[in-house]
């Protein structure tokens, strides 16, 4: 277990080429030379070339790390929510020390290297708003810490999986987990947890959370907890295997967002009800001036995210999938769910085409394939409307819910901030007898 709070590496910026860094105070080079202001760095033979504002070369090397002074910190540009609805370029701050990595293909990561404590601010700050009730800021940070832990336990692992990509003709089944990185522990992005730095940080309440909540983990049988989360599970949560590995986790059961209890989603019939309907849950709500607060500014753009629709014309969804699959399915004839999670999400998809017919898995390649980004979520059912030939001429999604809707819902746990309820109880209600336990001061 965790005797102390570890530093942690998060790539900020992947597969750079060129990029300006922007110093405020004093960061030192290996050299012990100081840098500030203005600073280029771009990829050369050998590695990175780092320059000044006047454009004199500092140093060159296939590693550069600078490290930060008191009070230091630097800005850059960083482009967020990558290949998802919201994707977008933002300016952003962050603390500690910058590290410039050379990798593959002529190209560089640029690495921040920061406390987990600190790194854990910007998370709860990034994932939600600053802004959302402090009892829901303690269980993401608590949620958001223990994920961290289990992954970075795991990675050290060489059994762990990091994912599968099964291929034949008939069947596609891929699954990534988010321990996959290689030269730093985890990425800014949605692909691991949202760390947009220092900018995000604008309540009080974030400090608190963390202070609150130091070194506390959930933990289930004496070993850290693999919390996972998502943004909105859409009435009923799901269970691990549905999205990553083919395994049962206990502490990750399905559960209902709400005070009652619904039956899982496992037929057609079921999922054409419970997609259909509007049954109350946590996550169910429109209440605008409480989203406003919960949610980050760019998530608001996403209002209909407990029932939803997508429609597209035929010939515009074969064009998708041949852009996102690869493959040219012809005129497209059906798609069909094979197997659902308790929560509806699909987790097998067949798609017949008159040139090929593929089953496609798990929840996140479905919902890459079926959207020029990506779709909310994989629970819905298909619907079809004909032309005058017979032919399809339009395909209709109906869902629920916003991500994979494993563990902690988000916006469910917001919600039950709000009404009252404390930090632990809602950990309790989304992670299934686990307990709390403080493993650092």
């Amino acid at each position: 277990m965790i005797d102390q709070e570890p530093k942690i590496k998060i790539a900020l910026l992947q597969n750079c080429r060129d990029i300006e860094i922007s110093l405020r105070g004093v960061f030192h080079l290996a050299s012990g030379q100081a840098a500030t202001g203005l600073l280029h760095a771009q990829s050369s033979s050998g590695g990175v070339t780092l320059q000044n504002a006047a454009g004199t070369e500092i140093e060159r090397s296939a590693e550069i790390s600078l490290t930060a002074a008191k009070n230091a910190a630097f800005s850059l540009d960083v482009k967020i929510g990558i290949d998802f609805h919201w994707q977008r370029t933002q300016r952003q701050s962050f603390c500690g020390n910058i590290i410039l990595q050379a990798g593959q293909n002529s190209a560089f990561s640029i690495i921040n290297e920061i406390p987990v404590e600190d790194y854990l601010s910007s998370v709860i700050s990034s994932e939600m708003s600053a802004e959302a009730p402090l009892e829901f800021l303690k269980a993401q940070a608590i949620t958001a810490r223990s994920w961290l832990a289990a992954m970075l336990k795991r990675k050290k692992s060489t059994s762990a999986a990091l994912g599968i990509n099964h291929e034949s003709d008939q069947e596609i089944i891929r699954w990534h987990d988010t321990n996959d990185h290689q030269g730093f522990d985890v990425c800014a992005d949605d692909h691991c947890q949202r760390y947009q730095g220092i900018t995000r940080i604008t309540s009080a309440n974030v400090n608190r959370a963390i202070q609150a909540t130091r070194g506390q983990h959930l933990v289930y049988n004496h070993k850290i907890c693999d919390a996972r989360y998502s943004k909105a599970c859409g009435g009923i949560t799901d269970i691990f295997p549905t999205a990553w590995e083919d395994k049962s986790l206990p502490y990750l059961r399905s559960i209902t967002d709400h005070s009652d209890t619904y039956p899982s989603i496992y037929s057609e019939d079921d999922a054409e009800k419970w997609l259909h309907g509007n049954p109350p849950a946590y996550c169910n709500t429109h209440d605008h001036k409480l989203l406003s607060k919960i949610l980050p500014s760019f998530d608001q753009e996403t209002m209909n995210f407990y029932r939803w629709q997508v429609s597209y014309a035929r010939e515009e969804l074969e064009e998708i999938l041949r852009q996102k699959s690869g493959i040219d399915f012809g005129i497209l004839q059906n798609i069909i769910p094979v197997r659902r999670g308790p929560s509806g999400r699909i987790s097998r998809l067949k798609i017949e085409g008159m040139k090929r017919t593929v089953i496609v898995g798990k929840e996140l390649e479905i919902r890459r394939w079926l959207a020029p980004s990506h779709l909310l979520s994989s629970a819905f059912v298909v619907s079809s409307s004909r032309a005058k030939t017979g032919r399809i001429a339009r395909f209709i999604f109906d869902g629920g819910g916003w991500g994979h809707g494993v563990g902690l819902c988000q916006i469910g746990a917001a919600v039950m901030a709000a009404k009252g309820f404390p930090a632990e109880k809602i950990l309790a209600h989304y992670f299934c007898g686990a307990v709390l336990q403080k493993f650092y001061e």
